[in-house]
């Protein structure tokens, strides 16, 4: 476990000693809440609209996968879009959009009107939540904390996919009392709130460089063709899968076309867009993701597969069917936010597995004579299973994402969402596709059963979520729109061998440690690495840099940098300055140097006391990134060791020279990790 607690957050009573006052949730929880809702609330109105309009109801379903394709798109390149432009910028450009995609649907006179106001709405929903992460966890880091209050996830959870829930029934009593448009215009209210609390509350972005404005950098600092790439991928597979179980083959080559030699670019830029490697290399983010699609194909079939059901074999209205199913909204909404307040994953995760297995069994078990009590068990289950697995999988994935790239990282998280939720859609075509009838509900709760088997293998199986390897706070130093995100090297990282590796922990200091930006949560950082290689069976070292009265002699007044500290006589080996701080004070079996210059070799024997232990590894951190890091780590290459480095253990008074020596500097010598990924390459206890 990590070497220091995780803290929750200020008790004071003034806004600017409680960073996550309701003044600075309540715009990102309205925000959030539309993209779920306006997937769900549609589900209702689809019957309408095919009769006001003249059309078949199943062409009316482009409605529902349209606005599938563009969050899928839209998720992660808005959060790509806030990690580099800034998250309010991005979260008000959403809004509008939102509101002006309500106008447009609820004054279209067609389908195509209709569909392009839910693309419009699609995309701008999907500001939200990838900006909500981004401006949570730079609040978080501005506190000093490891991680936000688990209230303040938990909201975010509720207005997330719990709201999804409230859908149906909302749509239900809007399209039954005023008509299928207010599945559009309620969207106008509602973006006005959002909007107005967010220009008022939310906090201002840094403004961007004049040097990064161009339209060719900010393209470049997106990687705006691995985007387009992502995009024409995501919208062939959309097509393709919800053309099953017709193949169409057509969409199938395009997305071979334009997936290949995407993933070919991806993996050669330092700082992808959708970083392949980065994720092979993040176990505990890939199977975030995985059992977010699976555990979302469940409680997706429940809001459309059953809804169907009910109207079409059980004679149910609307309105009933929406009403039916509020329980499972209620349920949802109720649990999520009491069990997120304690930070929790394994648990929650492994409470969705099972009551995804019940419902489904239930399902199962439904008929055309069923009482309307099972219909609500099914939905309380299944509530159950919407309110943990939104809690756990979006804590996993707080805790599992690269700090500066949780935006992209939160979008992507809701595409697999999306790809669970279009799968369920396909499904019940397939399972219905002969007519809605009792063999086919059931038919469909096999499905779910395997599915769910699949999510309770993903969490029992999963090492990272027991013990010390459950997924712990990686959070970084504040990071601001005009920097880059470090990335990792070109190729993947390998395992770690305890025995032949040593992290070094370089000029933590009393009197260097407080100039670091983020100081405390920096020094939180390095120990829990320390902690976790000490755990494995690794080498810790530490190297300060201090001076005796000989060491001021023998500076020459041609080194510009240490003739000053010679002149004024500071560093004394003796001052408590020079001190290591007491947080990761060293411990027996480790290795302590002093130097008296920028690296850690060159006026030291730590080569050759990490030559006599057999190490060959080395896993930098330290103060400044420009200092003693950049100087270490080219002498370490010049030495031949296989070379990491904590992109979230360094830090530099110069944001810009932080920045570029990670992003284009240290990936040609060595791999840039952070504690997440350095924990999940080293071998379990």
């Amino acid at each position: 476990m990590r070497a220091a607690a995780v803290r929750t957050g200020s008790t004071a009573d003034s806004p600017g000693d409680k960073p996550f006052a309701w003044t600075f949730t309540a715009p990102l929880y309205v925000g959030a809440a539309l993209n779920p809702v306006n997937s769900s609330i549609i589900a209702t109105a689809l019957v309408p609209i095919s009769a006001e309009l003249h059309v078949s109801v199943g062409s009316t379903a482009v409605l529902i996968s349209s606005l599938y394709l563009a969050s899928a798109v839209a998720q992660p390149t808005a959060g790509k879009l806030a990690e580099v432009l800034g998250p309010r910028r991005i979260f008000l450009s959403g809004i509008v959009l939102v509101l002006f995609g309500g106008l447009v649907g609820g004054l279209g006179q067609d389908l195509a009107t209709l569909t392009v106001a839910r693309v419009l709405v699609g995309i701008g929903t999907s500001a939200a939540f990838p900006c909500a992460m981004v401006l949570i966890r730079r609040r978080a880091e501005e506190a000093g904390l490891d991680a936000p209050p688990g209230g303040v996830l938990g909201g975010l959870a509720v207005a997330g996919m719990a709201t999804a829930a409230v859908g149906p029934p909302l749509g239900g009593l809007l399209v039954g009392a005023a008509g299928w448009r207010w599945a559009f215009l309620i969207n106008i209210p509602v973006t006005v709130i959002a909007l107005a609390m967010a220009l008022r509350r939310l906090p201002a972005d840094p403004g961007p460089d004049r040097a990064r404005r161009g339209f060719r950098t900010v393209a470049d600092r997106i990687d705006l063709p691995g985007i387009l790439g992502f995009a024409g991928s995501m919208s062939a597979l959309v097509v393709f899968l919800t053309g099953l179980p017709r193949v169409e083959w057509a969409a199938l080559a395009v997305f071979v076309l334009a997936a290949v030699p995407t993933v070919v670019w991806e993996l050669r830029r330092t700082a992808p867009f959708f970083d392949f490697r980065g994720l092979a290399a993040n176990g505990a983010l890939a199977r975030t993701y995985l059992r977010q699609a699976l555990t979302l194909l469940g409680v997706y079939s429940v809001l459309y597969g059953l809804t169907q059901w009910m109207e079409a074999a059980h004679g149910i209205s609307t309105v009933e069917a929406g009403l039916l199913l509020l329980p499972m909204g209620a349920v949802s909404a109720l649990l999520s936010r009491p069990i997120a307040g304690r930070n929790l994953v394994r648990g929650p995760l492994i409470a969705s597995a099972v009551t995804m297995l019940l419902g489904s069994v239930g399902i199962m078990l439904l008929t055309s004579h069923s009482p309307a009590i099972a219909l609500v068990l099914v939905s309380l289950v299944f509530g159950v299973t919407s309110a943990t697995t939104t809690v756990g999988n979006q804590t996993a994935l707080y805790l599992a994402a690269p700090p500066d790239r949780i935006g992209t990282a939160s979008g992507l998280f809701r595409t697999f969402g999306y790809l669970g939720s279009i799968v369920s859609a396909v499904i019940g075509g397939i399972v219905f596709r002969d007519g809605v009838t009792d063999h086919g509900l059931h038919v469909l709760g096999m499905v779910l059963v395997a599915a769910g088997l699949a999510v309770l293998l993903l969490t029992l199986l999963d090492r990272r979520l027991m013990g010390r390897g459950t997924p712990h706070p990686t959070g970084a130093e504040p990071h601001h729109p005009h920097q880059g995100a470090p990335h990792m090297s070109t190729t993947a990282p390998s395992a770690l061998v305890p025995a032949r590796t040593a992290l070094l922990a370089m000029d933590f200091q009393n009197g260097i440690v407080p100039r670091a930006p983020g100081a405390d949560a920096l020094v939180e950082r390095v120990a829990g690495a320390i902690a976790d290689v000490r755990a494995a069976g690794g080498t810790i070292g530490h190297v300060r840099v201090a001076f005796t009265e000989d060491d001021w002699a023998a500076v020459p007044g041609t080194n510009a940098s240490f003739s000053a500290v010679s002149e004024a006589k500071t560093l004394h080996h003796e001052d408590t300055a020079c001190r290591i701080d007491e947080r990761l004070a060293p411990e027996d079996g480790d290795i302590v140097v002093r130097k008296v210059r920028y690296g850690s070799f060159s006026t030291t024997d730590l080569h050759e006391r990490l030559s006599d232990r057999g190490i060959d590894t080395l896993v930098l951190t330290g103060i400044s990134t420009g200092g003693v890091v950049l100087s270490t780590l080219i002498d370490a290459a010049d030495r031949d060791y296989r070379l990491y480095v904590l992109s979230d253990g360094v830090a530099d008074p110069d944001a810009e020279t932080h920045r570029v020596l990670l992003d284009k500097v240290f990936p040609s010598r060595a791999q840039v990790i952070d504690t997440a990924e350095l924990r999940a390459l080293l071998p379990y206890a």
